[in-house]
């Protein structure tokens, strides 16, 4: 990805603020573009007539649309555009799509995460197509002198009744002038033409053919390569360091020590901690430094306490961070301390001390689940040119509207300086919501003086964080003398933070519920993991609630069921989460796909579990098989309720992808610590589902109906760890409470 050539978002002539939509009008820009067509067709240097923030048309009628959201996988860069184009009322193989660059004014929250890129611009994509689309038609009606009502579009093509037709890019630079309209109607769900329809992956050809797309592709005339040696545990720092044989190595150009964060610095509410001084070398190209980095010579000592101030929800906050060098054994012995103490009320329905106190029955379990790796296949890197007067960094990254705001003042600039570029994310799960190494990069290529391209290696990105949190939780069910469930308490904990979601099924449909939380602070950095918190509150729940079932004697679906019911019909509070309705619905979708219960499927080894989180529901039913003495799933059944599904093929790509994750995670996944260091540095002792451990099928299905679309890259996830778990005690009639099932809870020390 050479970017001698790149356009910078503020080098666009000055646009004018548009009401509503928000995006900007802007007039004519030229920029070094590829032409639409055939791969290897030479670059052209078109006229670009942009009507909005998102959408740019050539004379010659091709249609670039911008997507602002950054592209992980998740087929974004398709969807997106998919939304505007159903609007604009153009042929889809007319379309180009271009990643757009960090412009909060003029792209929106472009922010990839939280399963909301397609809820958060369902709107607002739509009703941009929708006002170019009037933009252009009034275009014409001015040029032909007719009435703007008799004018109608199809595929990127006007027409007149009289008999008059011209394509988009006729009329595109005079309706770039037009005054954007203040009220536009969007399509009704009837009349979608895109929206619903399968399309291609628009960088599907990029990638097979090995096309720079990724952060490892970006590179400048003149870049060095960075790499941190950071300390060998979380409660450690540099002490003193010789560089002197390092230095003497090929290649080499320079070792030195900065601080990421000075005394006092207040970060953000999605800045991480980690390591704060960092060991930096730099040099001509990757292996040199990486072979370079080895001869370091490095003393480390303890850190002690840390006291750091924070921002972010619920405002300003001092944090102290621990100096101990932690241990995964210590830690576990600590839960089971902290489940003994009384935790925080998150919720209380009814009077649950009492019906527990009657209780013909109670069922108890504790279920545990160690840190979790992030493991993108593409490691962590950024690059970043900071001068005095300005900075530029590029790279894959989830969020860049939260990392310029720290930006700017690290580097001392406004943020009007600094230019933000996304490349395509080889993986994010969260783990590129934090931008740490954003900041990494750009203070090194600030003392440098020079453009630095800042790169890990696997090591790297699993020893030095984030992580999702090690986890705790213990369920409690109360049954009366009929087996009837009268009291349900759920109390929780973890390093650092609980899993707990309180609101959440089955709060609503027990009479006498109580749910509680309890954390205990750390050094070790965590943060968002492909639906955090709801991961681990998913497995525990959906495997006690198969436990429950089996107690009072009843099908684990039918269960589910008659719980939803009555939270749809007389729910308990008033703070439920979830829509019992689709909650039920997806479950009676699974049931009916997979033909449980059907005389049929009698030998299967299957387990079911269902889940809300990111405003979706999620069901899957696994079937387990043994082969030479170990458990495999051998076929998944899936069904979501995401509201309207955009682009169906990519959708169900989507959630394949979230069952082979969380199988493997469910079975496998454990990072542990043994005096502060990461125990697993590679995939080596790192375990990951291997290809001939996924299913051999995993059948999708959508629940069919208007609702505006919600989230898909999260929901499918949590109930897969849930549906193993279940499927493994049909397959081997053991109970798992802790994670990963193919092996012990990990207890080192």
């Amino acid at each position: 990805m050479e970017n001698n050539n790149q356009y910078s978002r503020r080098s666009f002539l000055k646009s004018s603020a548009l009401t509503g939509g928000g995006f900007l009008l802007s007039m004519t820009w030229f920029a070094k573009v590829s032409a639409a067509g055939k791969p290897g067709e030479a670059a052209l240097m078109p006229e670009w007539q942009e009507l909005n923030g998102y959408i740019k048309i050539t004379p010659d009628n091709v249609i670039k649309l911008i997507c602002p959201n950054p592209e992980f996988g998740q087929n974004v860069m398709t969807s997106l555009p998919m939304m505007v184009a159903e609007e604009l009322d153009v042929d889809w193989k007319n379309v180009v799509v271009e990643m757009g660059p960090h412009d909060s004014v003029k792209l929106g929250p472009q922010f990839t995460g939280g399963s909301n890129s397609i809820r958060m611009y369902w709107k607002p994509l739509r009703t941009a197509g929708a006002s170019a689309r009037q933009m252009l038609i009034e275009a014409a009606a001015q040029t032909w002198g007719v009435p703007a009502g008799e004018i109608t579009t199809k595929a990127g093509v006007l027409s007149h009744k009289g008999g008059k037709s011209a394509k988009y890019g006729e009329m595109a630079a005079k309706a770039a002038t037009i005054p954007v309209p203040k009220d536009v109607k969007l399509k009704s769900p009837k009349d979608f033409t895109i929206i619903r329809n399968s399309k291609k992956n628009s960088e599907g050809q990029k990638i097979i053919t090995g096309k720079p797309l990724f952060g490892m592709d970006y590179k400048v005339d003149g870049m060095l390569i960075a790499m941190i040696q950071h300390p060998p545990a979380f409660g450690m720092k540099l002490k003193s360091f010789d560089a002197s044989q390092a230095l003497k190595m090929p290649g080499i150009k320079d070792v030195f020590t900065i601080r990421l964060y000075e005394e006092g610095f207040e970060q953000g509410g999605f800045d991480t901690r980690t390591f704060n001084e960092l060991l930096v070398i730099t040099g001509k190209t990757t292996w040199e430094v990486m072979n370079a980095r080895k001869k370091l010579l490095a003393q480390w000592e303890p850190a002690g306490d840390i006291k750091e101030t924070m921002m972010g929800r619920g405002g300003k906050r001092e944090v102290v961070v621990p100096g101990r060098l932690e241990n995964t054994g210590a830690q576990l012995e600590m839960m089971q301390e902290y489940a003994k103490k009384p935790a925080q009320l998150l919720r209380k329905d009814g009077d649950p001390e009492t019906a527990f106190k009657n209780a013909a029955q109670i069922i108890e379990r504790t279920y545990n689940a160690p840190f979790l790796a992030h493991n993108c296949m593409e490691p962590m890197n950024f690059f970043a040119h900071v001068t005095d007067e300005k900075a530029l960094v590029a790279g894959p990254l989830q969020a860049p509207g939260w990392v310029e705001p720290t930006l700017s003042k690290l580097l001392k600039l406004p943020p009007e300086k600094i230019e933000i570029q996304m490349t395509r994310m080889g993986g994010g799960f969260g783990r590129r919501a934090y931008g740490q190494y954003v900041y990494e990069a750009a203070m090194i290529s600030k003392h440098a003086k020079a453009p630095v391209k800042l790169m890990y290696t696997r090591e790297d990105d699993m020893t030095y964080g984030i992580y999702r949190p090690m986890y705790t939780a213990t369920y409690r069910a109360a049954l009366d003398e009929n087996k009837n469930l009268i009291g349900f308490h759920v109390k929780g904990g973890g390093i650092p933070e609980n899993a707990i979601h309180a609101n959440r099924f089955p709060a609503g449909a027990v009479d006498n519920y109580l749910a509680e939380g309890w954390e205990i602070s750390s050094n070790i950095t965590i943060g968002a993991f492909r639906a955090p918190r709801s991961n681990f509150n998913a497995a525990a729940e959906q495997s006690f609630l198969d436990e429950v079932a089996e107690a009072m004697g009843k099908d684990p679906i039918a269960f589910r069921l008659e719980l939803l019911k009555r939270s749809k019909e007389n729910p308990v509070g008033k703070n439920n989460e979830y829509d019992a309705g689709r909650y039920a619905g997806v479950l009676e979708l699974v049931r009916d796909k997979s033909g449980w219960g059907k005389p049929e499927n009698k030998g299967k080894k299957r387990g079911v579990a269902a889940y809300f989180c990111h405003n979706s529901y999620a069901a899957h039913i696994v079937d387990m098989v043994e082969r030479d003495g170990e458990p495999y799933v051998e076929s998944v059944t899936s069904a979501i309720d995401c509201g309207i599904v955009i682009n169906p093929d990519a959708a169900a790509n989507m959630v394949q992808g979230a069952v082979v994750d969380g199988i493997g995670n469910a079975l496998y996944g454990a990072l542990t610590h043994k005096n502060g260091a990461a125990e697993q540095t590679n995939f080596n002792n790192y375990r990951i589902i291997r290809y001939n451990e996924a299913p051999k099928n995993i059948d999708v299905h959508f629940v069919q109906n208007d609702i505006d679309p919600t989230g898909l890259g999260e929901p499918p996830f949590p109930p897969v760890f849930g549906a193993v778990a279940n499927a493994l005690y049909k397959s081997t009639g053991k109970r798992h409470y802790n994670q990963p099932y193919a092996g012990e809870f990990p207890k080192n020390s």
